[in-house]
This record gives C-alpha cells, structure tokens and sequence, in this order.
C-alpha cells in the first residue's frame, strides 16, 4: 500500500430523497449512485484518502468497502458530521474512527454551511466527486472550486440528479467528457479520470 503521498479526495454525494425536490429525483439513478460510491471507495481508499460530510445513505456503503477491502484503513477516511444531526447520526459513524464533529448555528442551513466550510478550509484536496445528491451537491460544487481552484473536478453525470445540473451548467465545457455522461463502468472511470490524473 502506498501512504508516502497519501493525497485527499473529496466526495459530494448522496441518494435524492422522494419527498424532496422533483427535479433531482427525475433524473437520478439510485443504482448508479450507489455502484459509483462503492466503486469509488474500492479505488481510491487502498492509495488515498477520502473526506465527505456525512449523509445516512452514503456512510454506510463507504464502511461497507472497508470491511470488504479487509485493511486497516481508517487513516484513508475523514467523516465531517454538523452536531445538528446528532440524534439522526447513522449507526455506521460509530464504525469511523477520523470523525470531525462541528458545531450546530442554531439552524440547520447554517449549521450544514459551517461543516462544509471547515471541511473544504481544512484539507487540501487534490480532487472532487459528484455522484447524485441533491441541492447541497450544487452548494458544495460552488464552495469546493471557491476554496480549491486548481483541484480535478470529476462529476459523475451518469448518476443523474444534481450532479446531473452541475455537470450540464456548471461545469467548463473543456472538462466535459461522454464517459461522464454515459459510463456506467465506474472502476475503470475512476481509474483513468482519477487516479491516473492525481
């Protein structure tokens, strides 16, 4: 295993939820979602280190490819988690052992935006990826390339929803690429687009 260039990778994602906003639920993909977490994990985690925030229907599939993987990892993970969630937190977080607890702001909108702010101004980031998700994948994409200019922006179009959005009007057009659109072979993506570009 190589940990002498450990670089940090940061993962946007999530499963829409039904009853939220029709436009990410329309176009999402919940198979591809969850097949391009677990593929993601399984490449990056044995070289490198992923961070995210934490979200119910992404952490436990991230524990998942741990126990599948069989190492000793945990120093390839990073969970940010806003205390505002406490008495929701999924029972996989206790699973984690880099957890990153911040503070609630009184709201749940500000207390969200706080996590995401320590978590992009804390780490440096050598890339990000966008796989579904809802309203707060647009946020964090916006936040992500504020904080980390010159970072690899990778999202997954295939898996629809607002990674789908962001793809369409929020990334140049010198970044798009048919594989992100149509792709569902996912290890090997994250092969070429990822690891052998970091």
């Amino acid at each position: 295993m190589v940990t002498e260039s450990i670089k940090n990778i940061f993962l946007s994602a999530s499963v829409p939820l039904p009853d939220r906003d029709a436009k990410y639920i329309e176009s999402a993909d919940i198979i591809a979602i969850r097949d391009a977490v677990i593929a993601l994990t399984t490449v990056v985690l044995p070289y490198h280190r992923i961070i995210w925030g934490g979200h119910p229907s992404i952490t436990p599939l991230i524990y998942y490819v741990m126990q599948k993987l069989g190492m000793n990892i945990q120093d390839h993970v990073k969970l940010y988690q806003s205390r505002w969630f406490e008495k929701m937190f999924p029972k996989d977080n206790n699973k984690f052992e880099n957890i990153v607890f911040t503070d609630s702001q009184g709201d749940i909108s500000s207390s969200i935006k706080h996590m995401r702010e320590r978590m992009l101004s804390e780490n440096e980031f050598a890339a990000a990826i966008f796989i579904g998700g809802m309203n707060g994948i647009e946020d964090e994409f916006k936040m992500f390339v504020e904080y980390h200019p010159n970072a690899l922006l990778i999202p997954v179009s295939s898996t629809g929803a607002a990674t789908k959005i962001v793809y369409d009007n929020l990334l140049p057009e010198n970044l798009k690429n048919t594989r992100l659109e149509k792709d569902y072979g996912y290890m090997s993506l994250f092969q070429k687009f990822l690891m052998d570009k970091i």
